[in-house]
């Protein structure tokens, strides 16, 4: 990517943005309705957790005013994308604007089925929750809401993992695609990946303490920064609502989160070999790439490198905020993140 392109990207993008700023205060105003659900999947015994929200008054559902988010390799959808922090969450800041907004946690993720592996020595079992199941997963409920709403197509946002499975979903299903957000998109890794799994073969599942969340979090960024990047109690809030979606970890000593070890494999056999997961070419809907400059899960050189590759998405383009890591959404500068994303959005929705 040329830096005239980025330059010109970020430009479309921002100005996209600023035109949010008429519509903040009516935004505010919209009472939400908020259902939850579990979504059966084709395999026995698996259930996938979805969470809705839209305005209170919305009666009528459009293919460019729904979205379905998923998270990425280790941490829930529900405890990020809908954690309410000043008063409000990323869903509920897209809902307010006049869209039916959708989460759900892939098999083996905060609400959704852990499969039985997670209950035996990770050791026991070979990586579970690889990319093919989690993408039939999304499909699953990309399926439930175009019948429950009576439309054809919708939205994607994906995080970190989560960018890949969209993407490759998009691939697969382009018809049923109306635009594609990738937040911190992976790419063919030229660095070590933060998550790791220690030597030997890949076991199931793995563990993470909070000390050590926070740690990846705030790798990469300058030490004079560190203070002010998570305002005060966002991490804790975060922290507890995600500790708290495992019930089982919590119950050791120091807790833990356990995170299916499907997509670190993928990782090892795919993007830390060298080679794509899913080929760029195929995605040919809208596509935006957003990320925080010191991301250092997948830093900036993987969206630069997939950028010029999406040679068939109409539309694309490449925004980097300022001042922030992988989990953006939830410092100082989430704002940002917000806006690029929603002008992408109402692009197409006719805002």
């Amino acid at each position: 990517m040329t830096f005239k392109s980025m330059v010109a990207a970020l430009c479309v993008a921002f100005a996209a943005a600023g035109a949010l700023v008429t519509g903040d205060a009516r935004a505010q105003s919209q009472a939400l309705v908020t259902e939850e659900m579990m979504v059966k999947s084709p395999d026995p015994g698996i259930e996938i957790f979805v969470r809705n929200k839209r305005p209170a008054a919305m009666t009528s559902f459009r293919p460019e005013r729904t979205v379905l988010f998923v998270h990425g390799a280790t941490y829930p959808a529900h405890a990020a994308f809908d954690l309410k922090l000043d008063g409000q969450s990323w869903m509920d800041y897209i809902a307010a604007r006049g869209y039916d907004v959708y989460l759900l946690d892939v098999r083996g993720y905060g609400k959704s089925t852990r499969p039985k592996e997670m209950a035996e020595d990770p050791k026991s079992n070979p990586p579970i929750v690889r990319g093919e199941t989690a993408v039939k997963d999304i499909g699953t409920v990309v399926d439930f809401i175009l019948a429950r709403r009576n439309i054809l197509r919708l939205n994607l946002l994906g995080w970190s993992w989560g960018t890949t499975l969209m993407a490759t979903y998009t691939t697969q299903n382009p018809g049923k695609v109306e635009r594609l957000a990738l937040y911190a998109p992976v790419w063919i890794r030229q660095t070590a990946s933060l998550v790791q799994t220690g030597p030997g073969p890949t076991p199931a599942y793995r563990t993470v303490r909070r000390d050590q969340a926070l740690g990846r979090w705030l790798t990469g960024v300058p030490e004079d920064k560190k203070a002010a990047l998570i305002p005060a109690g966002w991490f804790d809030a975060w922290a507890d609502a995600t500790f708290a979606s495992d019930p089982e970890g919590a119950k050791q000593n120091p807790p833990v989160l356990r995170a299916p070890n499907g997509v670190v494999q993928d990782g090892l056999e795919f993007f830390g070999a060298g080679k794509p997961y899913y080929d760029p070419a195929k995605v040919t809907v809208p596509t935006l790439l957003v990320l925080g400059e010191w991301d250092r899960d997948t830093p900036p050189y993987m969206a630069q490198t997939l950028f010029p590759l999406l040679v068939n998405a109409p539309g694309k383009r490449f925004v980097m905020l300022a001042e922030g890591t992988h989990t953006i959404m939830m410092e100082k500068n989430r704002l940002e993140l917000f806006k690029a994303v929603q002008g992408f959005f109402d692009e197409a929705g006719g805002s």
